[in-house]
């Protein structure tokens, strides 16, 4: 009896087997999984990763991640875009007074969540190079209108960008080009405030 069954068991997966050899997914019926799916040679479709995907899958952007959903920006964060983000690590959300970031994350201060999450979002992909290029050709300074109206100065020092917020504090870009199917980040050493 054993015998039979392995016969069997062979020639169906001979059968599949055959079936398979164009590299196509084949279905087949009446066995003991209703369907079974056999894999193929073609590459697999990844899933569009938006800026909140790559940021929900970067643990240094966990209190980034708590902050928009709190402010109501997945939707806009996850539409088509292209966004520029310049994100606070959650170093940076450390180095706010003690209390902020839970004052912010209260539902009575959405708005002034969003405003300041916002202000550091820029309409449009600019990567490390755009970015440099254009602090070069504006000799040494770049100003970006951010989603939320305020302005910030982008610039250079030692190679590296520093973005400028409405009251003089500075950020520095700690890690550019974070690619995303809906734009770009660059990871920020410090939260910028906009007026």
């Amino acid at each position: 009896m054993n015998f039979i069954k392995k016969i069997s068991t062979i020639a169906f997966i001979a059968i599949i087997a055959a079936s398979c050899k164009d590299g196509k997914a084949v279905e087949t019926e009446g066995t003991a999984m209703d369907t079974a799916t056999v894999v193929t040679d073609e590459p697999a479709m990844e899933a569009p990763t938006t800026i909140v995907d790559v940021a929900a899958g970067n643990a240094d952007f966990s209190t980034l991640v708590a902050a928009v959903k709190a402010a109501g920006l997945v939707e806009t964060l996850t539409s088509e875009g292209p966004f520029t983000v310049f994100a606070p690590t959650n170093a940076a959300f450390d180095k706010l007074p003690a209390g902020t970031v839970d004052g912010l994350l209260k539902p009575e201060n959405a708005e002034k969540l969003k405003a300041l999450l916002t202000y550091h979002v820029v309409a449009g992909k600019f990567d490390a190079a755009a970015v440099t290029d254009a602090i070069t050709k504006g000799k040494g300074k770049y100003t970006v209108t951010t989603v939320q109206g305020g302005k910030i100065d982008l610039s250079l020092k030692d190679g590296k960008v520093i973005l400028t917020d409405a009251n003089g504090k500075m950020a520095t870009v700690v890690m550019a080009d974070v690619a995303a199917s809906n734009g770009v980040i660059h990871a920020i050493d410090a939260v910028v405030m906009p007026k």
